[in-house]
C-alpha cells in the first residue's frame, strides 16, 4: 500500500501535461527498479559477491601457493578459518598498491607491496581489522549499497530470481568498492573490537592491533604514500583512542606486547 501510495502522490502533483506524465513513468520506473534491487536475496548478493572477487582474482597477479608471499601469509594466518561462521580464504595480490581487504564471502586480499613494509605482528594486526568488518557485515552493508547506486544497479532491476550477467565494466566498479570500502567511525570501532577478539580467541597476540596503528601513524608522520590504508588507520581523528582503547585491553588481559623485529 504504501508503494502504491508514492506512484499516487507522484501522479497527482504532476497533473495531466504529456511532460509530467513521461515523467511519472520514468519515476514509477526508477522507484520499481529500486524496490526490486532492495530485495535481493542473501543467495542473490551471495553470487554477486563471488563473481566480483572471481574477477579480482583473474585480473589481479595472484600469488602461486609456493611464492613466498603466499607462504608467509599462510604461516601468519593459519588457524584463522571462520570468522562467525564465514569462512575465509586468503591470498595475495602482487601490486605496488599498499592495501589489504576483506570481502563480505570471507575473501582477504593482502597486497605484496603492503607485506614487504610489515612485521608480521602488523600485518596480522591489519588482517584482523578487516577480518572484523567482514564479521559485523559492514562489508556486506556497503557492497549491497554499492550494487544499488553503480552501473550494475539496471542490470540487476531488470531481473527477477536469478543473478543479472555484469559486463566487465561493472564487475570492476563493484570490485574497486571492496578494495576501497568506507566505513563509519563506529563501523571503525566496531571491527577494532572484534579484530582484537578474533585474534585472541584463534591464539594471536591482539596487540597486533596496536603495532598495526602505530605503523600506519609512522608512515603517515613520514610523508608515505597515501593509501586506503594510511587513510584509515593513521589519518582517523581517534586514531589515538583507538590505540589507546586497544592497549588498555591487552593490558588488562595481560597479555605481553611482542618484541620489536
Amino acid at each position: 500500500m504504501k508503494f502504491k501510495a508514492i506512484l499516487l502522490t507522484l501522479a497527482l502533483a504532476a497533473g495531466t501535461h504529456a511532460s509530467a506524465q513521461f515523467n511519472i513513468g520514468r519515476a514509477a520506473q526508477a522507484i520499481g527498479k529500486t524496490a526490486q534491487a532492495i530485495t535481493l536475496t542473501d543467495a542473490q548478493m551471495a553470487d554477486y559477491v563471488k563473481e566480483s572477487v572471481d574477477w579480482m582474482d583473474k585480473n589481479n597477479p595472484v600469488a602461486a601457493a609456493d611464492d613466498p608471499y603466499a607462504i608467509r601469509l599462510t604461516r601468519l594466518t593459519e588457524g584463522l578459518t571462520n570468522a562467525d561462521g564465514i569462512p575465509l580464504n586468503f591470498k595475495v595480490y602482487k601490486v605496488i598498491d599498499i592495501n589489504a581487504f576483506a570481502c563480505p564471502d570471507g575473501s582477504v586480499r593482502v597486497f605484496s607491496s603492503l607485506m614487504d613494509m610489515m612485521s608480521d605482528d602488523e600485518l596480522l594486526g591489519i588482517i584482523g581489522h578487516e577480518i572484523g568488518h567482514v564479521a559485523c557485515h559492514h562489508s556486506k552493508k556497503q557492497f549491497k549499497q554499492t550494487l544499488l547506486t553503480s552501473a550494475a544497479k539496471d542490470a540487476i532491476a531488470a531481473t527477477s530470481n536469478k543473478v543479472a550477467a555484469l559486463t566487465d565494466s561493472q564487475l570492476g566498479e563493484l570490485s574497486t568498492s571492496l578494495m576501497g570500502a568506507s566505513y563509519s567511525r563506529k563501523q571503525e570501532t566496531e571491527a577494532d573490537d572484534f579484530g582484537y577478539d578474533f585474534l585472541k580467541q584463534n591464539g594471536k597476540n591482539p596487540w597486533a592491533m596496536v603495532l598495526a596503528f602505530e605503523k600506519m601513524q609512522q608512515l603517515e608522520a613520514q610523508g608515505g604514500t597515501p593509501s586506503r590504508l594510511t587513510k584509515m588507520f593513521s589519518s582517523h581523528p581517534d586514531t589515538k583512542a583507538r590505540i589507546e582503547n586497544m592497549t588498555k585491553r591487552a593490558q588488562k588481559d595481560k597479555i605481553a606486547r611482542p618484541e620489536a623485529k
